[in-house]
């Protein structure tokens, strides 16, 4: 017999305040529709095709983090002239929970099984973000579930990438997503949510 219990986080212990001056460092509104991802910057993150989205979207696109692939990424938004991709570098907890906080939905466009889970997927259901991953048979696809907490669309298609976010633009759509975001984190993936699964293993064992 086999239990699945998925990783999860406990509210209590996410940092409860937003540091809003990443905001003005990186020359955003509060009430300015973006894109975010947040993560380290490997090969495996798909934002070459983010970047490549980001040339059809009427909207900025922040990608947080650091990491081998950072120049490369830049130099990509150069070349391509993409100028609305916004590079914000590590950022703190509080910072990100900022970004997560006025962001229109988290974006994590993993095109390779390296990205097994994704737990800022998590992160963003918790904070009440709809959010666009990619079908790579991981449980990416578990966390963001297609059409109910967000989009899923095809690895490495800056088409229907594009066609996903500015499909989120769209308030109505997005506000839904969003609740449903949060409602699955409450039910799968909070603390409370955590400790039963665990509790009612434990006593089926015994």
């Amino acid at each position: 017999k086999v239990r699945i219990i998925p990783l999860g986080i406990d509210e209590a212990s996410y940092p409860i305040i937003n540091d809003d001056a990443i905001l003005r460092r990186l020359n955003l509104e509060v009430s300015e529709p973006y894109f975010l991802f947040i993560g380290v910057l490997r090969y495996y993150k798909g934002l070459h095709t983010l970047i490549q989205a980001a040339k059809k979207l009427n909207a900025k696109v922040v990608i947080a983090g650091s990491g081998p692939e950072g120049d490369k990424l830049k130099k990509l938004a150069s070349d391509l002239d993409v100028n609305n991709v916004v590079f914000a570098g590590q950022v703190s907890n509080e910072e990100k929970r900022s970004l997560l906080a006025h962001c229109t939905a988290l974006v994590l466009p993993s095109h390779l099984r390296s990205e097994a889970y994704g737990m800022v997927l998590v992160e963003a259901a918790m904070m009440s973000k709809p959010m666009i991953s990619c079908e790579i048979g991981t449980g990416t696809s578990y966390v963001n579930k297609h059409e109910e907490t967000g989009l899923v669309v095809a690895p490495e298609s800056s088409k229907q990438l594009s066609a996903a976010m500015d499909c989120l633009l769209d308030e109505s759509i997005s506000k839904s997503l969003a609740l449903n975001a949060r409602q699955r984190y409450e039910a799968l993936f909070s603390g409370e949510a955590l400790g039963n699964a665990y509790a009612s293993t434990y006593k089926e064992l015994v």
